[in-house]
This record gives C-alpha cells, sequence and structure tokens, in this order.
C-alpha cells in the first residue's frame, strides 16, 4: 500500500468556515431571543398569568437540555460517526427551532425549545470534536481565533434581524432559526468523516489501543471549564442591572454606551493567538484575571465611564473563553475519546450557564446590590487566575501530575 493511499484527507477553507458557522448556531438560540422576549411575554400574559416567569425559562431551556445530555452526545460521537450525527443535528435544529412559529402554546413553546437544546448538544459535541480531529494545535488555534473574531459580527447581525422580525410580528423571532438548513447543506457537502489518528500514532510509537480514559485530565479541564463559564455569564445575563444600578436606564443610551467595549471580544480573540506560544497555563490565567478584574472593576465604578473601561477588560477575558478553554481540553483528548471528552466540556460549559445567575443571585441578595456581587464574583475569578498556575502545568498541555 502506498503511502498516499493511506494518507488522511487534510481539512482546509472549505472545513473551516463550515465549522465556524455551524458553531453559531447554539449562539442563536441566546442571542436572537432577548429582543422579543417582551413581545412574547406580552401576547401570553392575558391568557397565562405566569407568562413573565415562563417566557425568560422558555429562553434558557435549551442551554439545560444541553448540560444534561452533552455526554451522551460524546458517547454516540465515539461510537457512530461525526458527520452523521453533525447531519441530523442540524436538521433538527432547523425544524424545532422553527416549530414556536406554527405554535400558540407557551407549554409547547417551551417543549420545542428543550429538543433545540437536544439538537445543541449534539452540534456543539460534534463541531467540537471535529476541530481536535481535523486540525493540529496551531490550526486548531487559528480557527478557533477565527471563530472568536467572527463571533461579534455574527451576533449584531442576528440581534437587528431579530428585532426586525419581532416588529414584524410577535413569533417572527424564530423564522431566525431556519439558518439550520443551509448549516445542513453546508455540512453535508464540505465536511467529511476523519480517519483514525491510530495509524499515525503507531507509526510514532504512540498505539492508544486500549488506552484508558484520560479520567485526570478530563476532570482537570472540565472543573476549570466549570469555573469559567460561570464567570463567562455574569455579565452577560446581569450586565443589564448595573447599568440601571449606576442611573442608566435608557436602553438607546446603553446600547450606544456598550457599542465600543462590546468590540474588545476581538481583542480578546486576539490575545488567545498571541499568547499560543506561551501555553495554556498563562492563556488561562489570562483569562481568569481579565474575567476578574473586569467584573471587580464594574462593581466598584459609579457612572458610565468606569462602566465602559471594566466592559472593556472584561469582554477582553470573554472573548478569550471559549476558544482557550476548548483548545486547552482538545489537547487532552486522542481520538478514540474525543468524543466523549468534549461532550463531558460541553455539559460542563452549560452548567455553568445554567447554575450562574442562580449563584449570582443569591451574591446580590447578600450584598444587597448587583455590584456587590459582581465585586465578589470578580474576586473569586482573580483566585481562580492564581489557582490555574498551580493545577496547570506548563508542559506538553497537561493538568499538573497528568
Amino acid at each position: 500500500m502506498s503511502v498516499q493511499s493511506i494518507a488522511p484527507r487534510k481539512a482546509g477553507a472549505a472545513q473551516g468556515i463550515t465549522l465556524v458557522t455551524v458553531a453559531f448556531l447554539p449562539i442563536v438560540a441566546i442571542v436572537s431571543m432577548f429582543p422579543a422576549v417582551p413581545a412574547i411575554i406580552e401576547h401570553f400574559a392575558a391568557r397565562d398569568p405566569a407568562a413573565i416567569a415562563k417566557v425568560p425559562a422558555m429562553v434558557s431551556a435549551p442551554g439545560l437540555t444541553i448540560a444534561l445530555l452533552a455526554l451522551f452526545a460524546g458517547l454516540l460521537v465515539d461510537r457512530f460517526g461525526r458527520r452523521k450525527l453533525l447531519l441530523v443535528s442540524t436538521a433538527l435544529y432547523g425544524f424545532v427551532g422553527v416549530a414556536p412559529f406554527f405554535l400558540d402554546s407557551i407549554d409547547q413553546i417551551y417543549v420545542s425549545r428543550l429538543a433545540l437544546g437536544v439538537a445543541e448538544a449534539a452540534i456543539l459535541t460534534t463541531l467540537n470534536t471535529l476541530v481536535g480531529d481535523y486540525w493540529d494545535e496551531k490550526d486548531r488555534r487559528f480557527w478557533l481565533t477565527i471563530q472568536g473574531l467572527a463571533g461579534p459580527f455574527l451576533g449584531s447581525a442576528v440581534i437587528f434581524l431579530s428585532g426586525y422580525l419581532t416588529a414584524v410580528q410577535w413569533n417572527g423571532i424564530f423564522l431566525v432559526y431556519t439558518v439550520g438548513f443551509p448549516a445542513f447543506l453546508a455540512s453535508a457537502f464540505f465536511l467529511y468523516e476523519p480517519a483514525s489518528d491510530a495509524t499515525a500514532r503507531k507509526m510514532l510509537g504512540m498505539d492508544e489501543g486500549g488506552e484508558p480514559f484520560p479520567w485526570r485530565n478530563v476532570l482537570t479541564y472540565a472543573g476549570v471549564t466549570l469555573l469559567g463559564s460561570g464567570l463567562y455569564y455574569v455579565f452577560i445575563i446581569n450586565g443589564g442591572i448595573v447599568w440601571q444600578e449606576i442611573g442608566v436606564k435608557d436602553p438607546a443610551s446603553i446600547g450606544r454606551m456598550t457599542s465600543i467595549p462590546s468590540l474588545f471580544v476581538m481583542v480578546g480573540a486576539g490575545v488567545f493567538w498571541f499568547t499560543g506560544k506561551m501555553g495554556p497555563r498563562w492563556q488561562l490565567f489570562s483569562l481568569f484575571a481579565l474575567l476578574g478584574a473586569g467584573l471587580v472593576t464594574i462593581g466598584l465604578i459609579h457612572d458610565w465611564r468606569g462602566m465602559v473601561v471594566g466592559m472593556a477588560i472584561q469582554q477582553t477575558g470573554a472573548g478569550m473563553a471559549v476558544p482557550c478553554l476548548v483548545a486547552w481540553a482538545q489537547s487532552h483528548l486522542p481520538f478514540a475519546h474525543r468524543g466523549r471528552g468534549m461532550g463531558i466540556w460541553t455539559a460542563c460549559f452549560f452548567f455553568g450557564q445554567f447554575s450562574s445567575p442562580l449563584l449570582v443571585s443569591l451574591l446580590r441578595e447578600h450584598f444587597g446590590h448587583m455590584q456587590g456581587a459582581f465585586v465578589a464574583a470578580g474576586v473569586f475569578g482573580l483566585v481562580c487566575a492564581i489557582l490555574v498556575l498551580i493545577v496547570v502545568s506548563g508542559r506538553d498541555n497537561a493538568p499538573t501530575g497528568a
């Protein structure tokens, strides 16, 4: 057999752009809904007095499903393959995502949102697995950086479109989810099932056959991911309340003043790229230090100028969060265990999303105001930055003691 006949197919720009686009589908589920929440509450309020509580719960419902099912999605990835599961999940995303456009019951819509979380759990686990399969560490870092840079632009476009569709009809927002269908077509056309890297590893004397699941490494990155996700969502979910506490209540004014610091997400993606050669220890330290310092600053300021400064710091850390945590997790996982490992990562990240507002709410009750909760969360982030230097080894991308 010739060398060419066993050489694995090499992923290129078509695969990278497709995965970056598919990675944005789960973000749509959160970003697109917030402009529509008041209109949906107003539509159901007369028939269901609990609509004011049910609608926000409906928005976050996919995150809970993802946290519960991502591990099972990882098992399916390792057993049945990457591409097949991604095709099924993107098609399901389109169908259940757009379903509420044809429904007029808040309970039925809630169920459809839970089903959307099933699709998202499979999408996130599969695409993160494929990034690890297709590219080496350097190329992974490149495409994760592209993903971080593209996110703010795609998010702004979705928010603009969401507002327009909601203005036309209360449930028009759900038409956004038809993006799942072109994502399905692009995945079917450009993505391929990767060959196992077992052959190459055998040639290098690194046979992973029979290698046990790397629980020690996985539990380390799972714990760090859970903490990072919880801090990541502190501002995303509660930042508007801090604006109100410092006296800025007009939505248009908040939008204008947050536009520039929000762009620092792209700065964070750049920091992730430039710190790549320093290794995961210092990347993770930078991530937690920036998130912590930004939250402390936001918690201590008293006017919009300080808020802009604190947001710029926090958003820089937020731009590092997903690519940094994903890249570190992928570096621990051989092909045979990559799907399961990324399933655990996805579950931890979205459990952090689910638990973050609950913990921040408790802190707010304790301190009496949201800014106090931000200071406490920020100090915790700075402590985590120090702990990362102890837990994460600077050698071979592995946790200390691995």
